[in-house]
């Protein structure tokens, strides 16, 4: 079983996590700018005004990313820096920006997926409600058609949202991400449908603006379900699991069937409709119609799972993790089945091509005294992942990869105390270092998987 010749080796970033540049060349306010202010919401009162500084060092990131050997590079655009207000007036030094860094992605053989949004809500229209308000799906497709009138020329792959279940969940259900609000429940459903209609909204636009065909797809999140045995009753489990839906409201995002079954299948799950009935927004036929726009294809980001089997009494059990049981520097549980059992249990209920979007893991990572970043734990890990994400691509189709992170970055309400990078960023001089596993991933990428 091996990976298609064609397979995607690449590597993702977001903007505010990388950009930095937040005052500069006419780039308007996001949620994000204005929460990092707030003290005591992120680590140590870091933010993302310099982060990497990649809008000034793109040039030599990309050289990175080339001598990595990456087949595709997974980007955001920041919306406020593209228009500042969110809708109305186009920022063109904006604009030049993401133009160069297309092109020189181009020039170095790369290939250029665009994420439309990764959470960077301008401001302005937050003031206006943000998801809240219905004319979100307007905004959004206004920003679609500007970036497929801006973009498709060169760029063919566009991704229209990052993880709704946490720039709605972390964002408004529990507060931890900006703009930092705990919300009503029935706010969040509201908020949620709105989300669904707007990545419709835009699939439509990017498809009527496009300047060529468009590859167009859509990139959730979820912890996966894995089964603790091959035997049939414990698959099973496995797979109800993670298609089912929370009891618990304080946690209700955190799933995949309310997020992907509208966008793929055209409904929302009939779990979900019972079970939220007395929190939900009208959903009109019209609605559906417009959230399930074909797309081509199907984004997911896994970082780990949980085991269930069969219980006894023909119910579905959680598999408690045992004592020492392995996890990452930011405490998230290793474990590779996810990588298997996730892309094959979402293939055979959406029956779309699939990219991991992302996945990786934070390291303690240090510049040793020889001057190297050496992060065996990386390595281990990526091996370990990889080799389930082989057999996948065997049975399924399956046709990228995207390591979080190229870099370095501002991890959120983390600030710059977690190190996802394949690439070490030494903040206070910007300096890059590319880490064992940077080289180890770029063996990987020449033999397009084939040790794994």
């Amino acid at each position: 079983m091996d990976f298609r010749k064609d397979f995607v080796w690449g590597a993702a970033t977001s903007a505010y996590q990388i950009e930095g540049a937040v005052k500069e060349d006419g780039k308007g306010e996001h949620i994000w700018d204005v929460y990092t202010k707030e003290p005591g919401k992120i680590f140590e009162g870091h933010t993302g005004e310099v982060a990497c500084d990649h809008y000034h060092r793109y040039k030599e990131d990309v050289r990175i990313m080339k001598e990595i050997g990456l087949k595709g590079y997974r980007f955001s655009i920041d919306w406020s820096r593209v228009m500042p207000e969110g809708a109305g007036r186009v920022n063109e030094a904006g604009i030049a920006f993401y133009n160069d860094l297309i092109d020189e992605l181009l020039k170095n053989d790369i290939e250029p997926y665009i994420t439309m949004y990764h959470w960077e809500l301008p401001y302005e229209l937050y003031k206006r409600g943000g998801w809240m308000n219905p004319k979100i799906v307007e905004w959004f497709g206004e920003y679609a058609k500007l970036l497929a009138e801006r973009f498709s020329d060169r760029v063919t792959h566009f991704f229209t949202l990052n993880e709704p279940q946490c720039f709605v969940g972390l964002g408004f259900v529990n507060g931890e991400h900006a703009p930092g609000i705990k919300a009503p429940i029935r706010d969040t459903f509201e908020m949620a449908h709105n989300v669904m209609k707007a990545h419709g909204r835009a699939v439509q636009m990017l498809r009527t603006h496009g300047k060529q065909p468009l590859v167009i797809g859509y990139a959730p999140t979820a912890s996966v379900c894995y089964p603790a045995t091959e035997k049939a009753e414990d698959i099973e489990a496995a797979k109800k699991s993670f298609f089912a839906l929370p009891d618990e409201f304080s946690n209700w995002h955190w799933n995949v069937t309310w997020w992907s079954d509208p966008v793929l299948l055209g409904k929302y799950p009939e779990e979900g409709l019972a079970k939220y009935e007395p929190y939900l927004p009208k959903i009109t036929e019209e609605d559906m119609r417009l959230i399930s726009q074909p797309i081509d294809v199907y984004g997911q980001n896994i970082y780990n799972g949980y085991c269930v089997r069969m219980g006894e009494d023909g119910r579905t059990e959680t598999v408690s993790r045992y004592e020492g049981f392995p996890k990452t520097a930011i405490d998230w549980p290793v474990t590779p089945e996810c990588l298997y059992w996730g892309p094959k249990f979402l293939y055979e209920r959406y029956q779309k091509p699939i990219y991991i979007t992302e996945n990786g893991l934070s390291c303690h990572d240090v510049i040793s005294l020889d001057g190297k970043v050496h992060d065996p734990n990386r390595i281990d890990f990526l091996a370990r992942y990889l080799h389930e994400l082989k057999k996948a691509a065997g049975e399924i189709d399956l046709r990228g990869y995207f390591q979080w992170s190229l870099m370095d970055n501002f991890e959120w309400a983390k600030g710059y105390s977690e190190r996802f990078g394949l690439v070490y960023v030494d903040y206070p001089t910007q300096k890059r270092i590319l880490k064992d596993s940077a080289y180890w991933y770029q063996k990987i990428i020449k033999e397009n998987g084939s040790t794994l």
